[in-house]
């Protein structure tokens, strides 16, 4: 168990982590290039307004305080607003006629676009739905004139966009390598992290085992003392039957205590040895058979033959027998009880499932296997159950490196099924 806690929590803290990373790194990222966009679409605002080309600005002399020095470093709306702007951006434009023909262009401030390529960009952004997006490094943007036709800007964004892949490329490497370094750093903490959870749980075990094997004596006593008792005044006597049957009672509940203890330890606890599934089902459903028939109960049992698997034949044969027990108990008269064990793939799978009387919810289900729990405290009181024999199954099961669930079907039947490799 502890080692698993170990695990769940350096899985947590390393998924957060990466949720974390990736909100901060994805939304960085994400804002860059709504900011290259959105710069972009301002110079093609600009240039759209003055018919595809930049405004010629009105010469004067800047400020003694900035005669002569550079305003590439401006951004956003005083970088638009910058007088070298003009001279920074690379541009053309194109009209498309109405029949879909490209005429006019003009290339002067591009290097890079012949007149042909340029042909070919406008058609190809006169033919989208769109009237502005990008067409591999070129930003465009589609103003439609006043005769049908349409002028075509482009924008060479290549600068802009190879800068934001390059932080993005950046970022992410770093996030994984911060990544990589928090996942290392918490493996090596997970250990002191849980220790105090660890110790407490240790305890908690160590109590339990002592605490049974401290009781069993007393128990055992007590029980002798009612036999003694019996022999004096008689076996039928309503008060020693009771003593001996509260003593069984609470003797069972020790056992069991201790056997959930031991199963939670894992493998290390067991005695592991092949065993004979098929064998132990067959014991187990014939005595059970008997126990339901008293109750007018209709039991039916399926076993595959020569079913074998490794684990500890005792606990084993103790999951078999909480699970019948189980539906036997709280099976209603008249009503039916199955058991199977079957191969499926590489698992052996035992299924176990029996008509339930009054409502069980599915929120119920969900905790059948936690220890103490009672769907309907009355009934467990009238049928001698204390609420952890299924948690003792669930805990055998885990040992063995399985699986085991519990569905209601329909609104009258409870299945409880066990895989174990």
């Amino acid at each position: 168990m502890i080692k698993t806690l170990r695990i769940r929590f350096t899985v947590t803290a390393i998924a957060s982590v990466f949720l974390v990373l990736a909100l901060l790194v994805g939304g960085i990222n994400i804002f860059n290039y709504r900011k290259v966009v959105s710069d972009s679409d301002k110079v093609l605002d600009m240039l759209a307004d003055n018919g595809g080309q930049f405004p010629e600005p009105e010469r004067k002399d800047p400020p003694d305080d900035r005669r002569g020095k550079d305003d590439s470093y401006l951004v956003g709306r005083d970088r638009i607003e910058s007088p070298e702007l003009a001279y920074e951006s690379r541009y053309f434009s194109a009209v498309v006629g109405i029949d879909g023909t490209v005429g006019i262009t003009d290339i002067r401030k591009i290097s890079a676009v012949d007149e042909d390529e340029a042909k070919e960009y406008a058609s190809e952004a006169a033919g989208k739905t769109n009237l502005a997006g990008f067409i591999g490094e070129y930003r465009y943007r589609v103003v439609p004139q006043t005769d049908g036709s349409m002028l075509v800007i482009f924008l060479d964004c290549g600068a802009s966009l190879s800068n934001f892949r390059s932080f993005l490329k950046i970022s992410l490497i770093m996030s994984a390598i911060g990544l990589v370094l928090v996942s290392i750093t918490v493996a090596l903490i997970s250990g002191k992290a849980i220790k105090p959870v660890a110790e407490s749980y240790e305890k908690q075990k160590r109590f339990i085992t002592d605490a049974g094997h401290e009781i069993k004596t007393p128990l055992a006593i007590i029980n002798a003392d009612s036999d003694v008792l019996a022999m004096d005044i008689g076996e039928d006597n309503e008060w020693i039957a009771d003593i001996k049957k509260q003593t069984q009672r609470l003797s069972d509940l020790t056992s069991d205590l201790i056997l959930l203890s031991r199963m939670e330890e894992g493998p290390s606890s067991m005695v592991v040895e092949d065993v004979d599934l098929t064998k132990i089902m067959t014991e187990q459903t014939e005595s059970f058979r008997a126990v339901a028939m008293t109750g007018s109960k209709n039991f039916t049992c399926t076993v595959a033959p020569d079913i074998r698997v490794k684990g500890d034949p005792k606990a084993l044969d103790n999951l078999i027998s909480i699970l019948l027990d189980n539906a036997v108990k709280y099976c209603p008269d008249g009503g039916s009880i199955s058991a199977g064990l079957a191969r499926e793939s590489h698992s052996a799978v035992i299924e176990v499932s029996n008509d339930i009387s009054g409502e069980l919810s599915d929120e119920a289900v969900k905790h059948l296997f936690d220890r103490f729990y009672r769907a309907d405290p009355s009934r467990n009181q009238s049928t001698g159950g204390h609420g952890i024999g299924l948690s003792v199954a669930h805990a055998i099961v885990t040992a063995h490196g399985g699986r085991i669930t519990a569905v209601k079907k329909g609104s009258g039947r409870l299945v409880f099924v066990a895989n174990l490799p």
